[in-house]
């Protein structure tokens, strides 16, 4: 298979990720080539669609896949109706407004997002400094590794799309990969998904091994066969 017969696998992080979070997703080189997009500052009043439509210029090749993680998955679902892709994959996200937990509804009606303290973003060396014990001090590495985009700019206007979202009715023909203990957009409001047993909201990351198994056949038929599913909760 020639460079140009392959494959091309674009992956969209999730909010404030630097796409370094696929950094251990592999797939067979001889047919697939994947490629890292990262976040463009939006501009003053930027739409989710205008912003979704200067995104789509980064993708280079007809009939790509694209994959997004948390709200990278609300974006590729906006570019996937600007342009022809072969498949649309979202990762630990939703696929309508109807799957946002409880909280995030009240914060859209509220408006309670506007007064989150983003600016403290930047401020991630000093929580890895002050954490205690082994699973802060871990998680607080995580965040400095992989959440690196702080501009308030981008933060307050990414919160704002992410919850206050508007699609009613999924993205036709979208495959939803999710973890059954995913703490931000809890299971129990996912309708229709391939589950991850165990799988938390990064599990891009902490689950590698699991999607370089079975990445390329949900590429390849948009599903897990069924008894591929009753052995994962063996992996």
């Amino acid at each position: 298979m020639t460079k140009n017969q392959l494959t091309h696998v674009y992956c969209m992080p999730g909010l404030a990720a630097n796409p370094s979070i696929f950094e251990k997703i592999q797939l067979p080189e001889n047919k697939y080539e994947i490629h890292w997009l990262d976040w463009l500052l939006p501009k003053p009043n930027e739409g989710l669609k205008e912003y979704s439509k200067r995104l789509c210029h980064k993708i280079k090749h007809e009939d790509s896949v694209l994959i997004g993680v948390s709200f990278g998955g609300v974006i590729v679902q906006e570019m996937a109706q600007l342009m022809a892709v072969k498949r649309v994959i979202i990762i630990s996200s939703v696929k309508s407004e109807k799957e946002l937990p409880r909280r995030m509804r009240f914060a859209r009606c509220t408006k309670l997002f506007k007064i989150l303290p983003t600016s403290l973003a930047r401020h991630v060396d000093a929580f890895e400094k002050l954490a205690v014990g082994d699973f802060a001090k871990k998680r607080a590495k995580l965040y400095k590794k992989y959440l690196s985009i702080t501009d308030v700019r981008y933060l307050d206007w990414a919160i704002e799309k992410m919850v206050c979202w508007e699609r009613e009715v999924p993205y036709p023909g979208i495959v939803h990969i999710h973890g059954d203990k995913d703490e931000i957009f809890p299971y129990k409001y996912i309708d229709g998904c391939i589950t991850v047993p165990e799988g938390t909201h990064i599990m891009i990351i902490n689950r590698f091994r699991w999607f370089n198994e079975h990445l390329e056949e949900i590429i390849e038929t948009g599903k897990l066969e069924e008894k591929t599913i009753e052995n994962l909760i063996n992996e």
